[in-house]
């Protein structure tokens, strides 16, 4: 009897814990929007790089992938600095938040998440 009782303690703490994991690094399955600006601000690193966008005088956070996804897609250290025009396309995850799933710098494409598109 304990032990059933640790065990269902055990997971109901599991469970508890993971919520804010999958908040935080799930997909909503949000609308996908496909967004064009200039780059004004670069966070790269884990647990995933950031972008800041100037679309038309609005600011948008671009989530691209962790360094590893980046330089699998091709994206070379650089590629995301400040001033560099860029073309987007992914989820719509929040106020003016996009998770990118692939992305385009002049006529190359870079495609971060190939299951997601």
């Amino acid at each position: 009897m304990l032990r059933r009782q640790l065990l269902t303690g055990g997971l109901l703490v599991g469970l508890v814990l993971a919520a804010p994991l999958s908040a935080h690094h799930g997909w909503t399955g949000g609308e996908t929007l496909e967004l064009e600006g200039t780059i004004t601000a670069t966070r790269l690193g884990n647990p995933h790089g950031e972008v800041e966008l100037d679309v038309d005088g609005e600011d948008w956070t671009i989530e691209v992938g962790q360094p590893w996804r980046n330089e699998r897609a091709g994206l070379a250290e650089g590629d995301l600095r400040e001033g560099v025009e860029l073309r987007v396309s992914g989820e719509h995850a929040g106020e003016q938040l996009l998770k990118a799933e692939q992305l385009w710098i002049g006529e190359q494409h870079y495609v971060l998440y190939p299951g997601r598109i």
